[in-house]
């Protein structure tokens, strides 16, 4: 019961990394693919984003927003600066 009542408050916390604004800081809970990435397959991108370093437990902060609709990012993870779009970011859950 403990279990199950820990994994929902952690979701309640959570919020997709492409929700958060510019000088958001926060860390990685997890990749949840849901329909996101631009027409790539769930899987790719969720390979693709573990690639670059979006891993649970990771520091994550969102240095820059693009001038036009927010997009794409500059997100500081860990100590590399990635740009990714926002549609990508949706996949990432941070608290």
């Amino acid at each position: 019961m403990s279990d199950l009542f820990s994994e929902l408050s952690a979701s309640v916390s959570s919020l997709p990394l492409g929700q958060a604004r510019r000088g958001f800081c926060g860390r990685i809970d997890a990749i949840e693919v849901n329909g996101y990435g631009a027409g790539l397959p769930a899987g790719e991108l969720e390979s693709r984003l573990v690639e670059l370093g979006f891993v649970e437990g990771a520091r994550v902060e969102i240095l820059h927003e693009g001038a036009f609709g927010r997009d794409p990012i500059a997100v500081r993870v860990n100590d590399a600066t990635i740009a990714l779009r926002r549609r990508e970011a949706m996949a990432i859950l941070v608290s």
